[in-house]
């Protein structure tokens, strides 16, 4: 059965710059209902009280309170080691039944590159390989009959430890993404394992980008 609270809930939860400025506590929510009150009157398909509504938001904002703020702000403060690289290309091939071992030969060869920065993830139809500029003429050699989709140069990663914690909060990405789009960074790759992801971004936003992240620490 749908309620107001229901439907203000449903309604805010597609709004993410919306949702966050309602847990920071900034919006002025008597204007906010008088805004949203045509849409949800046709949602609920009935006459809706503006009191409904504001009482709807007031709750929503205090549980985002929690949620959002005390939960995430826990492990967003203990976030560990933060490194970039720079000079980086970014490649993403089509799968095909012959690039698993090209990407074989290629980790081959890097191995005797000691300082070389290498990391690969595979989807259902393509597999990226983000490496050092400086051994770009392999992966050139090695995939020369590999389907190219798209070739990224001039990147810069940033690479975040979380706390173990981290797998057991929900919204942490979304946490630190907004904020990161919040700034215009355009993220090209996110690569992740348990308790570390890592962003590729373009050279010229990398030192917006690895303020951003470092200032939420703070």
């Amino acid at each position: 059965m749908k309620t107001v609270s229901s439907i203000v809930e449903n309604y805010i939860k597609t709004k993410p710059f919306l949702l966050n400025a309602l847990s920071l506590g900034i919006i002025n929510l008597t204007s906010l209902s008088r805004n949203i009150m045509a849409e949800l009157e046709n949602e609920f398909d009935k006459e809706v009280k503006q009191g409904a509504v504001v009482m709807s938001l007031k709750r929503l904002t205090e549980e985002l309170d929690f949620r959002l703020n005390h939960k995430i702000n826990k492990v967003i403060k203990n976030i560990g080691e933060i490194t970039v690289r720079s000079s980086l290309t970014d490649y993403t091939f089509a799968v095909s039944e012959t690039v698993l071992n090209k990407q074989a030969e290629l980790i081959s060869d890097i191995n005797s590159f000691p300082d070389v920065f290498y990391t690969s993830s595979r989807g259902v139809n393509e597999i990226n390989i983000v490496v050092s500029k400086s051994v770009n003429q392999l992966v050139d050699k090695h995939f020369a009959h590999e389907k190219l989709i798209q070739k990224l140069d001039d990147l810069a990663s940033i690479t975040v430890k979380l706390p173990k914690e981290n797998i057991a909060v929900p919204g942490i990405y979304y946490f630190i993404f907004q904020r990161l789009a919040w700034e215009g960074i355009i993220i090209n790759e996110v690569i992740s394992t348990s308790n570390e992801f890592t962003i590729l971004v373009s050279e010229e936003q990398v030192d917006v980008a690895f303020k951003v992240i470092k200032d939420l620490k703070n």
